[in-house]
């Protein structure tokens, strides 16, 4: 069976066309603008900053009627009266601010916790503790997201007094105290710029 020469030229010319379209896709991926190969999600110039870790829980002692700084709370009763205790106004290392707030009703009767707050994006707190004349009682709370329906005192200690909200971090001891003693009178409750 003679072997026709149309059917060699024909194998030649696919064997020549497929190298060439391989030599050519080649050269093509070599000088490709593209990047073939993912990037990080995170350049490494960023370091991963370590996951939040709660400092040891503590309880602090029995606040003194001279160390209380007026805490005015618009709210829709108006009859309970609040008090943050300004000697035992802490930062820990876990960036929480630590209080311990009391609330008086109007017949006098005082309601008393130590409570923390996270200065974050949308705020969290929790109670540590309850307290009544004879010292607190520690509670065992989660986080909890600061929102709408969360005591109007949070909300107003988290956003005008406790937090730099712009940055999330706390202000300093100082600067609450200070944000405090200014609205206690004025009943304002807008709380300072930081310096």
């Amino acid at each position: 069976m003679p072997i026709h020469l149309s059917k060699i030229r024909a194998g030649i010319w696919g064997g020549w066309l497929t190298s060439t379209v391989l030599a050519t896709a080649l050269n093509a991926a070599e000088q490709s603008p593209f990047i073939h190969e993912p990037e990080p999600p995170v350049p490494a110039s960023v370091n991963t900053p370590l996951p939040w870790s709660e400092d040891p829980s503590w309880l602090p002692p029995l606040p003194q009627e001279a160390d209380l700084l007026p805490l005015n709370v618009a709210s829709g009763s108006g009859v309970f009266r609040y008090f943050i205790d300004g000697r035992n106004l802490v930062i820990g290392q876990d960036g929480v601010v630590r209080y311990t707030i009391l609330i008086r009703s109007p017949s006098g009767t005082p309601n008393l916790s130590f409570e923390g707050i996270r200065c974050t994006a949308r705020g969290q707190y929790r109670v540590f503790a309850y307290g009544t004349d004879q010292g607190f009682t520690p509670v065992d709370q989660d986080w909890q997201p600061i929102g709408l329906d969360s005591e109007p005192y949070r909300i107003q200690l988290w956003r005008h007094h406790l937090c730099l909200l712009d940055v999330y971090r706390p202000r300093s001891v100082a600067e609450i105290k200070r944000s405090l003693q200014i609205q206690g009178g004025a009943g304002g409750g807008q709380g300072l710029l930081s310096d």
